[in-house]
């Protein structure tokens, strides 16, 4: 993900649709679409009341788990 912090910024600004992760409440997996068929994913975590980016990936998938917004 080298050279797309402006991408990944976007995706968390701007975001199509975000949900929060099977395995731990306190994470959220912000996407974006970027073409058909293709998102940028960005993986966040809520911890003592901030959150921090875990990490970033595009991927061909959204994951499952409890859909929290939608545009």
């Amino acid at each position: 993900m080298r050279g797309r912090e402006v991408d990944v910024q976007h995706v968390l600004q701007v975001p199509d649709e975000i949900r929060r992760s099977r395995s731990d409440p306190a994470v959220f997996l912000f996407y974006r679409l970027e073409r058909p068929g293709r998102w940028l994913c960005a993986v966040v975590k809520r911890l003592n009341g901030e959150g921090f980016l875990i990490t970033t990936y595009p991927t061909d998938a959204i994951k499952e788990g409890e859909q929290i917004w939608s545009r």
